[in-house]
């Protein structure tokens, strides 16, 4: 019999229920008690909506309340000094190492966190010491969970992230020079230790993610498989059976690890990115092992194709029998809305289209069925086929006009009239920028009150007008702060947004959106991906009437706010009929519109920001990824190269790991970039001096995740650290990333820090320039 699993399912609830929590405690407003009762509460209904459907085999300690890699991080001991330090309860020095803490006394910042591979999802870093040890924590989270279930009447699979891919995913803390892979023996003890426990607690199986295996590994870490696995099954029964599950890419390239899991009871595999790895896999299997077949997509929103995904299934069990294949996930669901159900609003055209986690269990539990018993689920599978072609015939999806004006897209669109000095000469005279020029990326704390008046006026309760005036008083107090803190460049705020895709997807032709269809993007953070259905248009400016106002207030340059055309595609569901390449260049053209509409109107400072650039990499050095790089290029310079050689364009990325394809940064030819860097090594600046790198560039100097204000002279010490690798003239200072998710009292004492610490470089660097 075909068995059904879930690699993993979203935390946050039906309403965003743990971020409320989440959120309350860190208000001083629920106790820790309350806060750990609604993480149990939704475990329990978690484990019920996969139970009720079908699913065989259902994930236990998927479930964190900031992220699973920080959970790891603390059940091994991992734990850096300056938070054990601090005698705080393991709770709080848990939370502080995600978000930091500046309260009670306490100090520290957040440890270092990146995008989990190439998804919206990020994690917090293993930060690792030349001494490190580890030990298993009291109570393991992994094994509480599990008995948790247990006593619930659920039998679960426990999720690990495996002990290559923890120390791979990891780095040095600042100071020390260890090479985390190194530190392997000391780890895997631990490992068999905690599987022992989940033995004698009942587990009968574990999942251990080794998702590093789509990489192209360093050979040290290759070889650490085999040590890691070969303790483990040295163990014998004294630990669950192991299933290893890799996802978002193909393994194919890592066959030569592969027997390091030959004491493994089966492997899992993504053949949702990746279907062309079957057969090979299949090859490659022990005589025994069972094969997870990821075939539900765990990254996005389209209702499986059963037809498709049932000839996937069909070739495994032709080849290993019905005993040895498991219907999966293709990875955790954390990346996809909690349920369907809760929305009203979507088109009834396109409302069959989709599926959340919850109906992506029943997905898999049903073609589990089918793989063995399709009469037993003829009307699910009949109703699928007719869903799926109501979505291919839609009239919805084309548009003649925008695939028309493709068609005429020439070379010469994609290029600025004149180099960057030319460009830069006409700048400086016509923006009169000091040297250490001030800014932030473009975001103001989204008070509860502006979501309130927005709630207002998306349900009818205040005028246009109304809220119309509303926003420009917000701007107003944004220019006045700014005006305060003596910024050098401004920006109005954007009250006005309530996501910085979603936002621009409204006002956009080929969109829909959704009410409730939240996804976790790192630690109560949520976000609302808009879903592309169909050809994309710009019926209309979408930004000029505020940024064309805070303009006319503004005693210094405004700066526009766009999200760039790569961006809004990989933080929308993309359409999966039509390549991304095309999609993105749809996107460009619609805000080439913006861009020039915006310089009409007098805003000649305009930043396009690209955070997701680097996430939409593809995870392999090859062919695929300098074809991504080719188009998502194009896509930004044709999006902004329609402006006059004084107007300063401008672009925001998240990370600084840009080493490995700084080419595709420097082809931008953007003005400006700014990077989120603040807990970054400086030295990663480097690369900026060795390639050459002739234009601007504004490393982050503090981290917005965190409601910490640093210190004046922390900003000196980073501006300090910055000028190593940067030219005075070239260095602009601004926080890492935007900040709505902050306080105005955290805003205004960090950046009046920030300011004080450019005046200083200023000064210092008078005489020199």
């Amino acid at each position: 019999m075909v068995q059904s699993s879930v690699l993993g399912f979203p935390r946050m609830g039906v309403l965003r229920d743990l971020k409320k929590a989440n959120e309350a405690y860190w208000a001083d407003k629920i106790s820790q008690e309350a806060l750990l009762a609604e993480g149990k509460r939704l475990r329990l209904a978690h484990w019920k909506i996969q139970k009720d459907a079908g699913v065989d085999i259902i994930p236990s300690n998927d479930f964190a309340h900031y992220d699973h890699v920080l959970d790891h991080i603390q059940l091994f001991n991992a734990v850096p000094e300056r938070y054990t330090s601090q005698k705080l309860s393991p709770l709080d020095e848990y939370f502080a190492m995600g978000r930091g803490h500046q309260k009670g006394g306490v100090d520290v910042p957040a440890l270092e966190m990146v995008k989990w591979f190439d998804s919206n999802y990020h994690y917090v870093k293993p930060t690792l010491q030349d001494n490190q040890t580890f030990s298993l924590a009291k109570d393991p989270k992994p094994v509480r969970e599990f008995l948790e279930a247990k006593e619930a009447g659920f039998q679960t699979r426990p999720v690990l992230v495996g002990p290559v891919s923890f120390l791979a995913l990891g780095k040095a803390d600042r100071g020390s020079s260890v090479d985390p892979i190194t530190l392997l023996d000391k780890l895997v003890p631990v490992y068999v230790e905690l599987l022992k426990q989940l033995k004698a607690a009942g587990a009968e199986s574990v999942q251990i993610d080794e998702p590093v295996l789509v990489f192209d590994l360093r050979p040290e870490v290759k070889a650490a498989f085999k040590p890691a696995y070969e303790a483990i099954a040295a163990a014998g029964d004294a630990v669950p059976k192991v299933v290893v599950a890799t996802y978002f890419g193909d393994i194919v390239h890592n066959f030569d690890v592969l027997p390091a899991f030959s004491g493994a009871a089966g492997l899992h595999v993504d053949l949702v990115r990746n279907p062309e790895q079957l057969e090979p896999v299949l090859k490659q299997l022990g005589p025994n092992q069972i094969l997870s077949a990821g075939v539900v997509d765990g990254r996005n929103i389209w209702k499986n194709d059963f037809a498709k995904s049932l000839e996937i299934l069909q070739t495994a069990v032709k080849a290993l029998g019905s005993e040895r294949v498991i219907v999966a996930t293709s990875s955790s669901l954390i990346h996809t809305p909690h349920t369907l159900a809760s929305e009203k609003k979507l088109p009834s055209d396109v409302y069959e289209w989709f599926s959340f986690a919850v109906e992506k269990v029943k997905e898999v539990a049903t073609l589990a069925k089918a793989v063995t018993e399709p009469e037993a689920v003829k009307a699910e599978l009949e109703a699928n086929a007719a869903a799926i072609k109501a979505r291919t015939d839609s009239k919805r999806t084309n548009d003649p006009a925008v695939k028309e004006r493709q068609a005429q897209v020439t070379p010469e669109q994609h290029n600025r009239k004149a180099p960057f000095n030319t460009r830069y000469a006409e700048q400086k005279k016509h923006l009169s920028l000091p040297l250490f020029p001030t800014t932030t990326i473009g975001s103001f704390p989204q008070t509860s009150e502006i979501r309130v008046q927005r709630n207002k006026f998306t349900k009818g309760e205040i005028s246009a007008e109304e809220y119309e005036r509303f926003i420009e008083k917000e701007i107003e107090l944004a220019v006045k702060i700014q005006d305060e803190l003596d910024l050098d460049v401004y920006v109005h705020g954007e009250p006005e947004r309530n996501d910085m895709v979603q936002y621009f997807g409204e006002r956009l032709n080929g969109y829909v959106f959704t009410t409730h269809a939240w996804v976790q993007s790192y630690g109560s953070r949520c976000v609302r991906p808009p879903i592309i259905v169909g050809d994309i248009s710009r019926p209309a400016p979408m930004t000029v009437k505020e940024s064309k106002y805070a303009a006319s207030i503004s005693k210094k340059p405004m700066k526009g706010m766009l999200t760039g055309p790569v961006t809004c595609l990989r933080w929308s569901f993309p359409r999966v009929d039509v390549h991304q390449s095309v999609q993105c260049q749809q996107l460009a053209l619609a805000l080439r519109d913006e861009v020039v509409d915006l310089e009409k109107n007098g805003i000649y400072v305009i930043q396009v920001d690209e955070p997701a650039l680097r996430e939409g990499l593809p995870l392999r050095k090859g062919q695929e990824r300098e074809a991504y790089l080719k188009w998502a290029v194009d896509s930004f310079k044709l999006a902004t190269a329609g402006v006059e050689n004084s107007t300063q364009i401008h672009s925001h990325f998240c990370y600084s790991e840009f080493q490995d394809f700084f080419h595709a940064i420097a082809a931008l030819d953007a003005d400006v970039l700014s990077i989120e860097n603040s807990k970054s090594d400086a030295k990663l600046l480097k690369v900026f001096i060795d390639e050459e790198y002739p234009r601007h560039i504004g490393p982050g100097v503090y981290d917005i995740h965190s409601p910490r204000v640093p210190t004046l002279e922390e900003f000196k010490q980073r501006i300090e650290e910055m000028l190593a690798y940067l030219k005075p003239e070239q260095l602009w200072i601004n926080p890492d990333c935007g900040l709505k998710t902050r306080k105005w009292d955290e805003v205004k004492g960090a950046l009046s820090h920030m300011v004080e610490a450019a005046k200083y470089f200023r000064e210092k660097y008078a005489n020199k320039a």
